[in-house]
């Protein structure tokens, strides 16, 4: 990576960091509590509800707002007692059926009445909804404060009275009971004794029971399915209800721009808040906080006095955990795991004592149950920030792990203590604005508070940014990074100050969970280059070791070549990837893989603010039909086609990036034959190819049963067209696996006789003793016979003719090859030489020779050596090597 690439990533990286501080210390304050407006509310909203734009229209008639509130199910029909027909005589059936018969009809009763105001509520929500929607419509932009005001709280009521959580998990249960009592219930209809007389009127009245019984809890099953559906819609309905509010309330202003009011409201503010103060109310809240949670409590200080005892160790860990950063011989991912649960210890201290605060506070009245809310929320915002401040120490995760712009780190270090001495006390403050007598001072206090943290983040950000382009203070891209940090705050701030509180809030509530985000995957992106850069490095160590004991082991081949006067080939053609591209793949792919995940959980979070992120799925291009009778066909919409360009382009980046992947984290963990990595790499890459194309199609609407007739079709094309090359290409996968030939081994196959210097997909290539390159196809290798000099073992076996006179001593001559094969240092040991008398011929007595040798290449040198060093010894102990006797007669023809 060059030094520019570096600046701008650097930059980046501090830009986050910056975010991270400044929305991370923002925690999304506590809306006011509606009980205290809820009182004449709806009147209210009935006299200023109307369309702001008619001003001589008569008034639309104002709907009372529903209130979409079902309980959960608190009464329930008893099970079914069903009678043990053994012990329990015909009249205590009957009695017993009579008895869950009526229950089972007070509940289907109940259920009924309450699917039936489950519907009429459903009805009104919709119609409400409908009616709401068509006002808003007309109004557009064009309304008061007030009216914002009263589309505030009536979100707020939605939010409060929704459907009960437990209410669907209730009809589930009581669904699931009822089906198996109605599988008993025929179960026990099956086993009961008709008796002699079938004509009983008890056994008649027993059985009419029965068959009422499991009519009625059939009704039930059906009751409760109709509910269960109707209840979903119901919540459906109240979702989509919140969102229509949510988008509206964004673009308007919640209350009046501040002025000489807002100011003499904040001096009531001030006496409120003090007055709210009073010892005896927090010694009372205390009191019965202790009371109610002093287990709790009595742990947090448990775990305080322990971190605190132990807070000098876990910095002498932290100190230690980056000592060998960088060493390949002894780094370890673990040391940086090691070391981010560390920093976590050492922001621990700070976040118990607030923690312990919450819980002291939590029995209180309204203002201390506030500020208990407060302490908490400041907790989180205190551990983030602590946090943060623990990953900038030197020789932390910033500096020894991530290697993060030291200067950024320093400001961090020196500025984070002053944010957070101005944030946490905001924050505890903050959610008091929320109580019914501070809902009044929202608009003055709440806007003071939102105010002073603004400017404190802006400065903030201002020290951050200027510290990371100290040393690079032309960068445009870094400028425009620190005047976006510098100024959103100070945009929201006069948003608020102009009135638009709730829409800078809504902002800010999303800009927190956002930077949240983000930087929760910045976390997960330097941490996986942290082990990519350690099983890189790890990597290229065993890289280098396997390229020295290649390199040695040619130069043996090639020393063996020159004595058997054999062409060897010079480089073989290992299947295996550069380090610099494994490097820029694995990094590009985990990059990816961050963006994607980043994205997605923005779009997530953003959509149902901006509706203009819908609009996408509004554009219909063109529609499918389905499979299904009478189903509407389904449209495809400008989202699915974008998804499906996201789709394809991912697949494309995922194939060009993942081969580097999977040999930095499993490939090089296998102890793999050379070739096998590429084999699984290749696969990998078809299959990842073939489920992105299929993803592709399927997101577009193009059904697989509309394409299989072209595609069986296109199977009998390459099957007739292609036959070979099919046939190569599946030979050479199966070559890659089967490892009957290597990369380096000697073989024979079709008198053809080389080393392999390359495996490709459709052929290999042997370079035989004369130094030519023999193009052999795949198909060849696996269906002819095949000899393979090293595939397991590459010793061989020599056998060399050796014949002396008759007359010579036989003992004799076996003892002399038997020494003369021993003392060449080419003949292994294990298996040992052999010498043996093999024939009798015309002139010679035969003997063979048998040795074994390591490598192929030196048979002829070996066969030389042994040959000479015969001929030396039979000669000095006078052995005669005959040569081939012949008889020879000689006639005379006499002359006719």
């Amino acid at each position: 990576m060059n030094s520019q690439k570096r600046a701008s990533y650097c930059g980046l990286r501090s830009f986050c960091l910056v975010w991270t501080f400044l929305l991370c210390a923002a925690v999304p304050p506590t809306h006011a509590d509606p009980d205290s407006t809820e009182n004449g509310e709806e009147a209210q909203e009935e006299n200023v509800e109307r369309d702001p734009e008619a001003e001589t229209e008569e008034p639309e008639e104002s709907r009372p707002a529903v209130q979409p509130e079902l309980d959960a199910e608190t009464s329930r029909p008893p099970q079914i007692e069903l009678p043990d027909t053994e012990t329990a005589n015909i009249r205590q059936q009957i009695q017993a059926l009579r008895n869950s018969l009526d229950q089972r009809l007070v509940a289907v009763e109940s259920t009924r009445n309450r699917l039936t105001y489950a519907e009429s509520l459903l009805n009104r929500l919709k119609d409400e909804y409908d009616s709401f929607e068509l006002r808003l419509e007309k109004a557009g932009l064009n309304l008061t404060g007030n009216y914002a005001g009263l589309l505030k709280q009536r979100l707020e009521r939605l939010q409060r009275q929704g459907i009960a959580r437990d209410l669907t998990r209730d009809i589930e249960d009581q669904l699931s009971k009822a089906r198996e009592e109605q599988l008993r219930l025929e179960e026990f209809e099956a086993i009961i004794d008709p008796g002699e007389d079938a004509r009983d009127q008890l056994r008649s009245q027993r059985a009419s029971l029965i068959r009422q019984l499991h009519k009625a809890v059939t009704e039930h099953i059906q009751a409760l399915n109709e509910y269960y559906r109707t209840v979903s819609d119901l919540q459906d309905q109240v979702e989509a209800y919140q969102v229509l509010l949510q988008q509206r309330l964004f673009w308007l202003p919640s209350t009046s721009a501040v002025g000489t009011d807002t100011l003499r409201e904040l001096a009531h503010a001030v006496a409120w808040f003090s007055g709210q103060l009073r010892p005896a109310s927090l010694s009372n809240a205390i009191v019965d906080s202790v009371l109610e949670r002093g287990g709790s409590v009595t742990f947090l200080i448990a775990v305080l006095a322990l971190m605190i005892i132990k807070r000098r160790a876990v910095k002498r860990n932290l100190d230690g955990n980056g000592q060998y950063v960088g060493n390949v011989g002894h780094d370890r991912f673990d040391s940086t795991l090691y070391a981010f649960a560390n920093s976590v210890l050492l922001a621990l201290p700070g976040v118990l004592v607030l923690a312990i605060g919450a819980l002291l506070l939590m029995e209180g009245n309204d203002f201390f149950a506030a500020l208990s809310k407060g302490l908490a929320a400041a907790a989180l915002v205190a551990f983030l920030l602590a946090f943060m401040h623990n990953v900038a120490r030197p020789a932390g995760l910033g500096d020894a792990h991530f290697h993060w712009h030291i200067d950024s780190l320093r400001a961090i270090r020196r500025e984070l203590p002053i944010l957070l001495a101005v944030i946490i006390p905001i924050t505890v403050i903050m959610p008091t604005t929320a109580t019914p007598g501070g809902s009044e001072f929202e608009d003055s206090l709440g806007r003071l508070l939102f105010t002073i943290a603004s400017i404190a983040l802006s400065a903030f950000a201002h020290r951050i940014m200027r510290a990371a382009r100290a040393d690079r203070p032309h960068r445009k891209r870094l400028l425009f990074l620190h005047i976006l940090a510098v100024a959103t705050p100070l945009v929201l701030l006069v948003a608020s100050l102009l009135g638009y509180h709730y829409t800078a809030l809504e902002l800010e509530r999303n800009l927190f969970v956002s930077i949240c985000w983000v930087a929760f995957n910045a976390m997960l992106f330097y941490l996986g280059l942290r082990v990519l850069s350690v099983r890189e490095r790890r990597l290229t160590l065993e890289r280098l070791r396997e390229y020295r004991e290649a390199e040695r082991k040619v130069a043996e081949n090639k020393e063996a070549a020159e004595f058997s006067g054999e062409g060897v080939p010079q480089t073989l053609d290992m299947p295996e990837m550069d380090l610099k591209d494994i490097s820029q793949q694995s990094t590009a792919l985990l990059r990816i893989l961050v963006f994607a995940l980043v994205i997605t959980g923005l779009w997530l979070l953003w959509a149902s603010l901006i509706p203009a992120l819908h609009l996408f799925d509004n554009i219909t291009l063109w529609t499918i039909t389905t499979d299904l009778e009478g189903g509407d066909p389904l449209p495809i919409t400008l989202g699915d086609l974008l998804l499906a360009l996201l789709v394809g382009v991912g697949t494309v980046l995922a194939v060009r990036n993942l081969p580097g992947t999977l040999e930095v984290m499993l490939l090089s963990r296998m102890k793999l034959e050379p070739g096998t990595g590429y084999a699984i790499t290749t696969l990998t890459t078809y299959t990842l190819v073939l489920v992105g194309f299929v993803v592709f199609l399927g997101v577009i609407g193009v059904q697989w049963s509309k394409l299989q007739w072209l595609v069986a079709a296109l199977g009998v094309g390459l099957g007739f067209g292609l036959q070979e090359i099919v046939a190569n290409f599946v030979s050479g996968i199966i070559l890659l696996f089967e490892r009957p030939i290597r990369v380096g081994d000697t073989v024979t196959i079709g008198g053809i006789t080389g080393t392999v210097s390359r495996i490709r997909i459709r052929a290999t290539t042997l370079v035989d003793w004369d130094r030519k390159e023999q193009i052999i196809p795949n198909k060849t290798f696996v269906t002819q016979d095949l000899t393979n000099w090293t595939l397991s073992d590459s010793i061989t076996r020599v056998i060399l003719q050796v014949g002396v006179a008759y007359g010579s001593d036989m003992d004799q001559v076996q003892e002399l090859l038997t020494e003369v094969a021993r003392s060449n240092e080419r003949v292994v040991d294990d298996p040992a030489p052999a010498v043996f008398c093999v024939g009798l011929g015309d002139s010679r007595i035969d003997f063979e020779l048998r040795v074994f040798v390591k490598d192929p290449l030196e048979i002829m040198p070996l066969s030389h050596e042994i040959h000479a060093a015969v001929t030396h010894a039979l000669r000095q102990a006078g052995i005669e090597i005959p040569f081939p006797q012949r008889d020879i007669h000689v006639r005379t023809v006499a002359d006719t």
